[in-house]
């Protein structure tokens, strides 16, 4: 229950950030070329909000219906009729920024503009000078970008932040001499425990940003026992067997002692840091993964354990206790693989932040190509695939690259030419720029509503993909 908590708080602060920053960039554009906002919502509000911000009216309402008879209102300043404003120019304070109750997303409400919040109906006979649908097509053009154009700008930010604060650090492939542990779609596929990728599709693979790489590739190479090389010929549907199984490989590590718990049967054994145990009983343990498990078969036994010190090997002799522990604290594998640290200042994490963005555009892009097959359209997920994508302990480094991935992902979606999404509006402003023809305000609401139907089939359609893994596959 905590685990789930905390990855849907991280969905929630996610999703809120990444709203904000695009419905942000619609109001930036739109205000810039003097066009009225008439409501910035974070969340929706059928018939409901949160909270309302009224800065004509210098108040905020809390817990407001449509008719805001029964909220409770909060006076942060006077009154600012429209008189005092520009005569003709829009202002600011002609905007009712809220909090819905709906957490499904935002909006930004342009006067004047055929979209989900209003239709052809709510907008008068004769534009105005400071709506929409009144301004040059580049200027609406722009406004339609503004939220893509924002959201890629979030991701640069984020990942120039994290080059900047954390720097990069890798283990190269080669250095890590166990190999890796792989699973079992992967060894179907060919792979064996203690192989080491080294060669995707006869480009050199080095560390963990290759994954895709390999996933990805029609032909690997590994180094199995340390020397050989070994050519593995990946099927088609590779990547959606290792996604099915939830992974594809981890890193094999060494077991080498840090700490020790008084009291438990290692230090009674006479272990010491610093050891690295290789066999239990006969069976030989190279790393963790066949350590736990032969601990785990000789739990409250009396078994044989064989060590590495200092070059010299030792035999002694312990009890694991009934779960299969020894009380000992093992090093990480940054403590046992020489680790490749890089460090950026502040000018350096800049185009390394446009670099980490525009490479990571391109592999989602590029791995788009699986959705339209049968396979890739049953891995299609909703908020439930989202939510796991984050860590089930709060990370801040893992949650700021996976809030960058997703701004990656809202950019480009949005940017998709459906009507009801930016894309579809920027297909038809393209257009009309071409064409010199602009649709008619008829065509657009229907195109709009055709949109909005689909977008909800396909959003009832990856729920209903999440909800069948988890209860029925």
């Amino acid at each position: 229950m905590e685990t789930a908590l905390i990855k849907a708080l991280q969905l929630i602060a996610a999703l809120s950030l990444l709203v904000i920053v695009h419905e942000f960039g619609h109001y930036m554009f739109a205000r810039i070329f003097g066009m009225r906002v008439n409501r910035f919502y974070l969340f929706f509000n059928y018939k409901f909000s949160l909270l309302k911000y009224l800065p004509r009216e210098g108040k905020i309402l809390l817990l407001s219906s449509d008719d805001d008879k029964a909220a409770v209102t909060l006076k942060v300043g006077r009154r600012h009729p429209e008189s005092e404003d520009r005569p003709g120019k829009s202002s600011w304070r002609d905007t009712v920024y809220g909090i819905g109750w709906i957490p499904l997303g935002g909006y930004c409400q342009i006067a004047g503009m055929i979209d989900e919040t209003q239709d052809l109906k709510s907008l008068s006979a004769v534009a105005e000078p400071w709506e929409f649908r009144a301004k040059p097509a580049y200027q609406r053009l722009l406004v339609m970008l503004g939220g893509v154009i924002m959201n890629f700008v979030l991701a640069v930010i984020i990942y120039a932040g994290i080059a900047f604060y954390w720097g990069e650090s890798r283990i190269s492939f080669r250095d890590v001499s166990e190999g890796f542990d792989f699973v079992p779609a992967a060894q179907s596929a060919g792979f064996r425990n203690g192989d080491i990728p080294v060669v995707a599709d006869g480009r050199d693979i080095g560390g963990s940003s290759s994954l895709m790489d390999i996933i990805e590739a029609r032909e690997v190479k590994v180094l199995r026992n340390g020397t050989d090389t070994v050519t593995i010929a990946l099927p088609e549907d590779f990547i959606f067997n290792v996604s099915d199984a939830g992974g594809f490989m981890a890193m094999r590590v060494p077991v080498i002692v840090k700490s020790l718990s008084a009291g438990d049967p290692a230090i009674k054994a006479g272990v010491m840091e610093g050891d690295r145990f290789i066999a239990v009983d006969t069976v030989a343990t190279p790393a963790y993964t066949e350590f736990s498990r032969v601990l785990l078969d000789r739990a409250g036994m009396p078994t044989e354990f064989t060590v590495e010190r200092d070059g010299q090997i030792v035999k002694l002799e312990a009890t694991p206790t009934s779960d299969g522990k020894l009380g000992i604290g093992l090093m990480l594998p940054a403590e046992i693989y020489p680790v490749q640290y890089v460090r950026y200042g502040l000018l350096e994490s800049i185009p390394k932040g446009i670099s980490n963005g525009t490479a990571t555009m391109a592999n989602y892009v590029g791995s788009l190509k699986y959705v339209f097959t049968k396979r890739g359209a049953e891995s299609i997920g909703g908020f439930g695939a989202i939510g796991s994508m984050f860590p089930s302990a709060w990370n801040w480094l893992t949650f700021w690259e996976t809030v960058a991935f997703l701004s990656i992902i809202l950019a480009f979606m949005n940017v998709i030419p459906i009507p009801a999404l930016d894309g579809g509006h920027v297909m038809f402003l393209i257009w009309e720029m071409i064409t010199g023809r602009k649709p008619s305000d008829k065509f657009l609401e229907y195109a709009q509503m055709a949109g909005m139907f689909f977008l909800l089939a396909l959003l009832l359609y990856a729920n209903g993909n999440d909800l069948y893994r988890f209860f029925i596959k």
